[in-house]
């Protein structure tokens, strides 16, 4: 397909959504236990959103007097939108795991806009964060979030859900039925234990296996509202839940399902067949909902692929002068712009500067559920922030994810989603020069989470044989301690980030120490100028204008 056919293709609604500010632009990745390197069950998110500030939500387990009410206030917006009954007891929820390792994580697609129904009570982060709260299984998860959009309206578009727990993970997509009418439309797929899977702001769910109970659920009416309302006219045996309530375009391929490309194209082998796909080809199949990976993945692998930008592929972000003076693989947004009359857009990888945090959740049989479920927490985009192990037993956070005080617009130096974005946006404008000092600190921590995990899991289950709750203790205690290591370290990467690169140089460095004169002066900086590639647009551009005279 030739790009200017992709130009053309854009479409309004498409454009709207590129440009929307809620949380509704994100990743999420699978991996079934029988896909990791350690049997654990795997899923990813990024909550990418402008607008969105980035803590470490906290529900604490609870009992509730008959006759008590649920507020629910919509994720997106926090606007009050209604009440609706509370159960007997809730669970405790620390970001979006809970205490029985149950996690779940969205991206929004939109799709059939005549389906939203703003009457609706529960809207999508609502929803994943009740159903936390009342769960304990992946199985049980999809009856409590479909019965409550059953019975209370479902307010949101088009979305992909990850539900998963210790043994199993599933894929559920969801959309309303239009204004007055409550309940949703939705297939929940179980992805297989030796696969893994992604979505990305696009339906994946391809056929429904109706006689698959094990494997497969879905609305009654599924296929009926899409024949009422003129989305599918076939056999129900040929029914495709995305094409008949989230139809491709170019654009939705290109800036949503080439992020699941990437993840497959990496880890699984034949995915050169979907490139076209992924560049926003129509006319293609298909990709599959899941993949039998090449090789078993860890929680480094599924951390390291929220920090893609297509590297090695034809979608790099490190192909064209878009990535400016020091070759930046970050783009501004809106992704989507206009030149001289026309639309043109830019890619959207799986990191990208507007998260509010990212997570990689693992989940594990082997160990007493206090112990197994690790939310793996970064408050700002993954690539830029370490991932901080969190247990699902914890019931308090450090300050830095909880503090009095921050938002959106407060900052606060003792706030991680702050100091994070603070050292992040130094390192954006001249990312080859900074990001190696990032890195190394960011990779530095989460190499000694790794190498204290198994010894910090079995001091916690030794003690969990005698003392529960003095295991629970121990984990909580730990969480904090890792969360102030990583925000002291951050802190100090912030003030070495401005003295080591002020003012467009690089000053010299021996022993682990800024260099300086004979006389105590600090030594001349280097000075490295653009990059090759920004060279080579400004001289295209500007032919001879800047060429120096012959001496």
């Amino acid at each position: 397909m030739k790009i200017r056919t992709f130009f053309a293709t854009l479409t309004v609604a498409a454009i709207a959504s590129l440009l929307a500010p809620q949380a509704d632009a994100c990743t999420g990745l699978i991996v079934g236990k029988g896909a990791s390197k350690d049997g654990s069950v795997m899923i990813s998110y990024a909550a990418d959103s402008h607008t969105l500030y980035g803590e470490l939500y906290h529900w604490p387990a609870a009992d509730w007097a008959k006759g008590s009410m649920r507020q629910i206030i919509e994720w997106d917006t926090h606007t009050p939108i209604g009440f609706i009954p509370q159960v007997a007891h809730t669970y405790n929820v620390i970001g979006n795991m809970n205490e029985h390792q149950l996690a779940i994580t969205e991206s929004t697609w939109g799709g059939r806009s005549e389906l939203v129904n703003p009457e609706g009570i529960m809207d999508y982060g609502s929803l994943i964060y009740v159903t936390l709260q009342r769960a304990k299984t992946a199985r049980e998860a999809i009856k409590v979030m479909t019965s409550l959009v059953e019975e209370y309206g479902y307010r949101s578009s088009g979305e992909s859900f990850s539900i998963a727990d210790k043994n199993e993970a599933w894929i559920m997509e969801m959309i309303g039925k239009g204004p007055g009418k409550k309940g949703a439309v939705w297939v929940a797929m179980r992805i297989p234990d030796n696969a893994i899977s992604a979505h990305a702001n696009q339906a994946r769910i391809q056929q429904i296996k109706f006689n698959d109970p094990d494997n497969c659920l879905y609305a009654k009416d599924v296929i009926s509202l899409a024949r009422e309302k003129g989305y599918f006219k076939g056999k129900d045996k040929d029914f495709s839940f995305q094409k008949a309530y989230n139809p491709w375009t170019s654009d939705g391929l290109r800036g949503c399902e080439a992020r699941v490309w990437s993840f497959f194209n990496r880890f699984a082998d034949g995915m050169k067949k979907y490139e076209a796909l992924a560049m926003g080809d129509v006319n293609q199949e298909p990709m599959p909902l899941y993949v039998i990976p090449n090789r078993k993945l860890s929680v480094a692998d599924v951390r390291n692929m929220m920090r893609d930008h297509y590297e090695g592929t034809p979608l790099s972000t490190l192909n064209d002068c878009g990535q400016g003076n020091w070759d930046m693989p970050y783009r501004p947004t809106p992704l989507v712009f206009e030149y001289n009359g026309k639309k043109y857009f830019t890619e959207r990888p799986a990191s990208t500067q507007q998260s509010a945090f990212s997570y990689v959740c693992q989940l594990r049989t082997w160990l007493p559920r206090e112990i197994g479920g690790i939310i793996w927490f970064a408050n700002d985009d993954g690539n830029m922030a370490a991932y901080v192990p969190i247990y699902c037993s914890n019931v308090e956070r450090a300050e830095c994810f909880n503090t009095p005080g921050a938002d959106a617009v407060t900052f606060s130096d003792k706030n991680a989603f702050w100091v994070c974005n603070w050292v992040a946006n130094m390192v954006y404008p001249r990312y080859p020069q900074r990001n190696p000092a990032l890195k190394a600190v960011r990779d530095k921590l989460e190499k000694g989470y790794a190498d204290n995990q198994a010894r910090v899991e079995a001091e916690a289950e030794a003690l969990y044989r005698t003392d529960r709750d003095a295991a629970v203790k121990f984990l909580n205690d730990y969480s904090i301690a890792k969360s102030n290591e990583m925000m002291d370290e951050w802190k100090q990467l912030a003030t070495y980030l401005i003295v080591k690169f002020n003012d467009m140089a690089v000053k010299p460095e021996k022993d682990g120490k800024f260099e300086r004169t004979a006389t105590g002066w600090g030594a001349r900086p280097s000075r490295p100028g653009m990059s090759q590639a920004a060279r080579k647009a400004l001289i295209e551009q500007t032919g001879d204008k800047f060429e120096a005279p012959a001496e």
